[in-house]
């Protein structure tokens, strides 16, 4: 039976964590959206996902590559960080400029402060992809409850701020929150330090990685930054086609929905380190984990589909009168759910059966799809072409992933007979 094995016991402990983690992020979700009404909301969500997905790029994909090494070898650990801490610094801080600079010259109708700005890009390129490798260390030693709580804690710390904020009602909320955010995970990040007892190497310690390794690592790099993307793309670019206060309504539909996907993310923590493992050399165990996998997947998707239209209407009225027309976004927004997770599902399965290019390309087309998309359908239809765009986005990445692993799993069958 799948459910006493391991993987079952591991997505079992892993969503009590992100049950957490949902309360979190839903508490922070109304919380802030009330805060900044949908038209700063709009302007903020757009821009802190633009810092987002800049922010996964910081590492250059050593924590995965880390995450993969200390799997197999735990002794791994010094020598991978001592690369990755010189690398996440410099990128981070390169990114920064970056983030920047779109900002200001690209999204100038959001109309953010400058100082908001430096708060959501040293979060997200700097101080977030540290933190980032502390979760990898937990995750390859099997500690995957821990590793979310670590993922938690700057969520948790975040939702702390916008209550204060809300108590104080100072005269700019967004302005304060900005500096909220970064507080949060500086804080996050001195807890994790003190929190885990193996340092990490000092600065005399640190060097560049190989040219082997930054080879090894830029497959990574790439497969994060768009694996991330697609939850992230679709608000910056409702922040460019949408009026901010219609963006602001969509972002908070859209998070909604992402939200509802943890067991989903569970799952895929708690296999990663199998698949990574045994992935190539036991086809037969592989295969059955991946039936296992994509069928409690879809099992999932449909039911949360099903739910979240009924319960839209209560949906609505937690977020208050001034998101008239949330509830029916997230009638929309259901038809991307299915291919949402199975998105999830096989870009994790293809990064663990060390196939990170071929992530990359289904995901790259998806968000070229989600990029053309939106451009069309909401010249077409307005704000409703946002949600359609995103579901044509998200059910072109499934179908191409799901076809890629079934090509790859007869590849390895193959090989094995």
């Amino acid at each position: 039976m799948p459910f006493k094995g391991p993987i079952a016991r591991g997505t079992i402990r892993a969503s009590s964590v992100l049950g957490l983690r949902l309360l979190v992020q839903a508490g922070t979700l109304l919380l802030v959206t009330r805060l900044l009404g949908p038209r700063a909301y709009g302007a903020f969500a757009g821009l802190s996902a633009l810092a987002v997905i800049l922010g996964t790029l910081s590492t250059f994909g050593l924590h995965l590559v880390l995450l993969g090494h200390m799997s197999r070898d735990p002794d791994h650990r010094e020598y991978m960080l001592s690369r990755a801490l010189p690398t996440t610094l410099a990128c981070g801080t390169l990114l920064l400029a970056v983030f920047l600079a779109i900002c200001k010259m690209g999204l100038r109708e959001a109309n953010v402060p400058l100082r908001v700005l430096f708060a959501l890009g040293i979060a997200e390129t700097l101080l977030q992809p540290l933190l980032g490798l502390r979760t990898s260390e937990l995750l390859a030693h099997g500690q995957v409850a821990r590793s979310q709580l670590l993922t938690v804690l700057p969520l948790a710390l975040r939702l702390t701020a916008a209550a204060g904020i809300m108590l104080l009602a100072p005269a700019d909320p967004l302005m304060s929150y900005g500096y909220g955010y970064l507080a949060a995970s500086v804080t996050a990040l001195i807890v994790a330090t003190i929190a885990i007892p193996s340092p990490w190497p000092k600065p005399d310690q640190w060097r560049w990685p190989s040219m082997a390794e930054w080879r090894e690592a830029a497959g990574y790099a790439a497969l994060n930054m768009t694996a991330t993307s697609p939850a992230e793309l679709d608000k910056t670019l409702a922040t460019e086609l949408l009026p901010l206060a219609d963006s602001g309504v969509y972002a908070a539909g859209q998070r909604v929905i992402g939200a509802t996907t943890l067991p989903v993310i569970a799952m895929m923590l708690s296999a990663l380190p199998r698949l990574f493992r045994e992935g190539q050399e036991r086809p037969g165990r592989t295969a059955h984990l991946l039936r296992w996998i994509f069928a409690a997947t879809t099992a999932y998707s449909l039911l949360l589909s099903c739910t979240l239209w009924v319960c839209a209407p209560a949906v609505a009225w937690l977020f208050g009168h001034r998101y008239a027309g949330i509830e029916h976004m997230l009638h929309w927004l259901t038809l991307a759910i299915p291919g949402m997770t199975l998105r999830m599902a096989s870009g994790g399965v293809l990064m663990a059966l060390g196939k990170p290019w071929m992530r990359v390309a289904f995901e790259v087309t998806g968000l070229l799809a989600l990029f053309m998309a939106s451009v069309a359908l909401t010249a077409r239809l307005g704000t409703i072409g946002m949600p359609l765009a995103l579901a044509f986005s998200e059910w072109t990445m499934a179908l191409i992933g799901v076809l890629m692993i079934m090509t790859l799993a007869r590849e390895i069958a193959s090989s094995a007979t």
